[in-house]
């Protein structure tokens, strides 16, 4: 199809993909699965069937989503805390995540040992296993800066399908993440955070005035502006850390918590965000990396599995709210854009501003640990 690639067509899919996952959840058997689920799936179903390409074709829709959409969507959404998440939700997520963390490095050591991924990669593997060690600690960006480091990115075919694995289990994890809080629940019910009483009620539909989506996106555009700025002075300062700290302030003024339909815009920029994550869950992408790709899916499986069963074990040892374990190990797995975009997903703002420092931890702590990993092996 000639229009498949259309910028315009693309950007109305997503829209199209939000309102039937909304539509869905009308139904008992769709609300049981909810809404960012629904979004994922459907995106990916549409992906595959070659009805839109996939993120990792490249679009301009598809990168303006990530540098503009999805950090607005993060910002207004931030606007919606109370400071007192950090101080109920700020040690619980913290430790979670540090957990996660050595879950991961296990996970790689025995995926290691048990699918001998050297055999089929070379002299390149170890570098491999940082790459993952990086990106399952804190995200993307720790993934490409190990590749860089050892020259994988100039060996197109491997480093094609290190990235399409990656994207096929990390997308996988992002939906359990979003489906075990709920199921654990009901099976093992565990306190929720002190912080969350206030926040189970919140209303999933808020009216929005013409004053207040001006008034909004204003202070959207402008933080991200200032967040540029910061970067460009401070590299070694993340904008979306900017960004969190520029929101903070300002979600503790009358006037921005009198704002309407903040939950319902940047919500909805986030269901776009995660439509594109679902992209990214493109099967057939497979058929180009060989046979590598068996001895990569084994070796990341087995990895996220160890981390999975590490992080909601000892979880759930602790009797630690479903919820917090969930968003930590997002932020572990997808760094502190899907760890934000779960926490809005299960409903809980007063993880927000922990999800993202965690987040930010674990872009800090991923590399360091990723070249230790891959010097070691």
């Amino acid at each position: 199809m000639i229009f498949q690639d259309s910028p315009l067509f693309i950007a109305a899919t997503l829209c199209i993909a939000v309102f039937f996952g909304i539509w869905l959840t009308r139904f008992p058997w769709g609300r049981t699965i909810g809404t960012p689920i629904w979004v994922i799936l459907i995106c990916a179903l549409f992906a595959n069937a070659g009805l839109i390409p996939s993120a990792m074709d490249g679009s301009p829709v598809y990168d303006g989503v990530f540098l503009y959409l999805a950090p607005l969507g993060i910002f207004i959404a931030l606007l919606d805390v109370d400071l007192r998440s950090l101080k109920n939700a700020g040690i619980p997520i913290l430790l979670m995540f540090g957990i996660g963390t050595i879950g991961t490095v296990v996970g790689v050591m025995v995926s290691w040992f048990l699918v001998r991924p050297e055999v089929a990669i070379g002299d390149l593997a170890g570098a491999v296993a940082g790459m993952y060690t990086g990106t399952y600690i804190g995200g993307s960006i720790n993934f490409n800066a190990v590749a860089l480091s050892y020259g994988i990115n100039e060996n197109g075919p491997l480093f094609a399908a290190t990235t399409v694995v990656d994207n096929l289990i990390g997308t996988p994890w992002i939906i359990a993440t979003l489906i075990l809080p709920r199921y654990l629940q009901k099976l093992f019910p565990r306190k929720k955070l002190e912080s969350a009483q206030n926040t189970e009620k919140r209303s999933e539909i808020s009216y929005i005035s013409m004053a207040s989506l001006a008034s909004i996106l204003t202070l959207g555009f402008l933080a991200m502006v200032i967040a540029g700025v910061v970067k460009n002075y401070f590299p070694q300062v993340p904008e979306i850390i900017t960004l969190t700290t520029i929101a903070l302030i300002l979600a503790q003024f009358p006037a921005v918590q009198q704002l309407h339909g903040k939950q319902t815009l940047g919500f909805f920029m986030i269901m776009i965000f995660l439509g594109v994550i679902g992209t990214l869950c493109d099967v057939s992408a497979l058929s180009g990396v060989g046979e590598l790709a068996t001895t990569l899916i084994l070796f990341v499986g087995l990895l996220v599995l160890i981390h999975g069963l590490f992080v909601f074990g000892i979880g759930a040892l602790l009797k630690m709210d479903w919820d917090v374990i969930a968003v930590a190990s997002q932020a572990n797995v997808g760094g502190n854009t899907t760890a934000l975009a779960a926490a809005e997903s299960l409903n809980r703002p007063d993880l927000l501003i922990p999800g993202v420092l965690v987040g930010s931890l674990g872009n800090a702590l991923g590399t360091y640990i990723g070249f230790v990993v891959a010097g070691m092996l």
